[in-house]
């Protein structure tokens, strides 16, 4: 049955109809979101009192004699789908108890320096920022390479993956607020000459396991794999090494690159090439990589910068922890995402509809909300701040996709799930920036929408259609303008058949907007599973019915195993056959064939759903491919490449393999059928299935949980 597209808004919809939380939900939302006090009394007594809680200190924003009207319009939007991210959840309205925490999830560091006392000082701001309960992205690339000589110490660097191990340590230590583990991702530059020892950095047990990794890949670099072309690793070079002849030296446009460096007349980089070896050799050690560790991802980065709304001040070269927020130094944003499944009508039914209606209306609702976050944001750090009041970007996403889709009985990775994922990205950056042109005029533009920005030669080389309406380099345009006349997203908005899109760019052009960013689709995985009953993970298919998810406890040094169910299986059981649908491990088999989980879905249909969405998304997308743990290495391999194809700006694909490490989910049958080996100190070797219970240092764990945590560190060497 294929989704439909009306408005039924006097249907009854699962918001009316509420199915029970599940335990396993709703002991998350009790350790994770459930305000408590420091003797670890509950504040919030009941789930209506979390939302209560937030919507109070979200709508105290507003102006006075408004308040109360917008705590109750909240209200509606968060039992209606709105789901604001954990950092909001956790602290907004918790000031009394926890007033040095942040309602930021992302940010990104300031350039790495390359010296020192850069570094440390780096290392400082990041710690504050973890503190604070922010996760936290950097670019490491712009450190030399190992075995570089550096004159003011009259030493040799150690190099950057020796400097990222420090970070690693600090985050380990500085535990995140709210009683999670700190998140970092480090981004590399597929140029550099240490690039091969990124991409095996986490091959050694415990080395960057807090850490998330990322690789900057080229369309250069990309063409160079297709057309078996040499690659050239470069750095920047200092003058000697210029005037040394026995060195190779390049030219490159690195705008990441601002000072001690040496540029020619046309802005590019003297670089030494340090090596030069086949493209294709490169991809292959990106690949057997990601194929056993599921690491590096796939960042295009290019096709980052090139539809990034602020095109013409800002250039990223690193993301948050999860890859859905590309942000430029200290660059900052708030999250949020929409439970869709709220919006099902008649679900599991040939009546099944999506109240589109109502779903405007909540994206409207919760657009002001996350609007109102920036003036809460408790980030640690006055160039995070800055940056965020700035541009007041946001990353409002979805999650529940696969859960919907099935409740409206249509299979995940089918014709008529991307159109319906093309659509319910549209509506949402459609009614977001509406909204953004609406809340301009009652509270202001973002501040730069009204900046004058001095036409260089470099933002003219990256619009040049713009010489076709009188620009020219030395110009000053408003900021307002080049973000909405000549951003490759929002020209799109001109591409439609709606004459009202026009109208909107037209208006924007002219008035500006409350904000730069708008939409972003992020994991989503606690949240789905405690605030949404285990609803699919922001985009994805519900990762199967029944399975295990390895939970992180504070103060427990491995993760805790707990049984969940898919938010459609409860609801399927609740609404329409509670008595054939008993909860045992054999459930795939007793549902409709529209019940489909993330392993029946493949790789080509994963990336094309992502394509649907990223077309109206204008950050980025966090998404997985899952892949069977026998799937072949060269169709592996074409994954990446068919996503590049497809425009995306990243890939990520996780393939079981339990002899490296432990997802966060699991299945029951991938847990029987490992088994996993421990060698006591008396050199006894004790052997036990993945999902078997054995005590240890006076806790409970299963097989497999206990030997990650060995494995990575929890309990010292392995």
């Amino acid at each position: 049955m294929s989704p439909q597209f009306q408005s039924s808004a006097v249907q009854t919809t699962i918001s009316e109809q509420e199915i029970t939380l599940q335990p396993a939900s709703e002991d998350i939302w009790d350790v994770k979101y459930r305000l408590k006090n420091k003797a670890g009394e509950a504040v919030d007594a009941t789930l209506a009192d979390t939302w209560s809680r937030v919507a109070k200190a979200l709508a105290n924003v507003e102006e006075a004699g408004k308040q109360e009207y917008w705590h109750n319009r909240f209200v509606w939007a968060l039992a209606h789908g709105a789901i604001p991210a954990g950092r909001i959840m956790s602290n907004a309205g918790a000031e009394a108890y926890k007033p040095a925490t942040s309602t930021i999830n992302c940010t990104v560091s300031g350039t790495v320096p390359d010296s020192m006392d850069g570094i440390l000082s780096m290392v400082k701001e990041a710690g504050l920022t973890l503190k604070a309960g922010c996760g936290i992205g950097y670019e490491f690339s712009t450190l030399r390479p190992k075995g570089a000589y550096v004159t003011g110490a009259g030493a040799y660097t150690s190099g950057p993956l020796s400097f990222m191990d420090i970070y690693d340590k600090m985050c380990f230590t500085v535990s995140s607020a709210g009683g999670r583990r700190g998140a970092q991702m480090g981004t590399f530059d597929i140029s550099h000459p240490d690039i091969i020892d990124f991409i095996k950095a986490k091959r050694e047990d415990g080395r960057l396991r807090q850490f998330n990794l990322s690789c900057l890949i080229t369309k250069d670099f990309m063409e160079a794999v297709k057309e078996d072309a040499d690659w050239q690793l470069i750095f920047p070079a200092n003058q000697s090494e210029i005037d040394d002849e026995g060195n190779t030296i390049v030219w490159r446009l690195l705008p990441h690159f601002k000072s001690s460096v040496v540029h020619n007349d046309k802005g590019e980089i003297a670089c030494k090439v340090y090596r030069t070896i086949k493209a294709k050799r490169l991809w292959d050690v990106i690949m057997a990589s990601t194929y056993d560790y599921a690491e590096p991802g796939f960042i295009l980065i290019d096709e980052v910068n090139d539809k990034n709304n602020n095109w013409f001040c800002e250039d990223v070269r690193a993301t948050n922890p999860c890859g859905e927020q590309p942000l430029p130094p200290y660059g900052a944003c708030l999250l949020g995402s929409i439970n869709l499944t709220k919006f099902v009508t008649n679900p599991f039914t040939d009546e099944a509809e999506f109240d589109w209606a109502t779903y405007r209306e909540v994206i409207a609702i919760f657009t002001r909300m996350l609007d109102n976050v920036v003036e809460i944001n408790g980030l640690p750090l006055e160039k995070q701040r800055a940056e965020l009041i700035s541009k007041r970007r946001h990353g409002m996403g979805y999650l529940g996709l696969g859960s919907t889709l099935t409740m409206m009985g249509c299979k995940y990775g089918s014709a008529e799930s991307l159109d319906f994922t093309e659509k319910v990205s549209y509506e949402l950056a459609r009614t977001g920036f509406e909204t953004g042109l609406q809340l301009g005029e009652e509270k202001g533009v973002a501040p730069i929408m009204n900046e004058d920005i001095k036409i260089t030669a470099a933002i003219m080389a990256k619009r040049p259609e713009m010489a076709n309406d009188g620009i020219k380099v030395g110009d000053k345009i408003k900021a307002r303008i080049l973000w909405a006349k000549y951003s490759s997203y929002m020209q799109q908005f001109l591409q439609t058949d709606n004459p009202e899109d026009k109208a909107l760019i037209e208006a924007l052009i002219e008035k500006g907007c409350r904000f730069t960013h708008h939409s972003s689709i992020a994991p989503t995985g606690t949240i789905s599973l405690s605030l949404a009953n285990n609803a699919s993970n922001g985009i994805e298919p519900s990762f199967a019915h029944h399975y295990a998810r390895n939970v992180i406890r504070e103060g427990k040094k491995s993760k805790e195993k707990i049984d969940v169910f898919s938010y459609e299986l409860l609801a399927y059981r609740e609404l329409i056959n509670a008595d054939a649908m008993p909860f045992s491990e054999d459930v795939d088999k007793q549902l409709p064939d529209y019940f489909i989980s993330a392993d029946a879905v493949t790789p080509k249909q994963h990336v094309d759903i992502q394509a649907a969405s990223q077309k109206w998304i204008d950050s980025s997308i966090s998404k997985t491919a899952n892949v069977p743990t026998d799937f072949p290495y060269e169709d592996f391999k074409e994954i990446y490449m068919y996503a590049y194809d497809k425009g995306l700006k990243g890939c990520t694909t996780f393939r079981f393999n339990p002899e490296v490490f432990q997802g966060v989910l699991v299945k029951e049958e991938d847990l029987e059928n490992t088994t996993y080996k421990f060698t006591l100190d008396d050199g006894t070797v004790v052997e036990a299935k993945g999902n078997e219970e054995i005590e240890y240092d006076g806790e409970m764990h299963t097989a497999a949980n206990l030997f990650d945590a060995l494995k990575e560190g929890y309990y010292g060497k392995f």
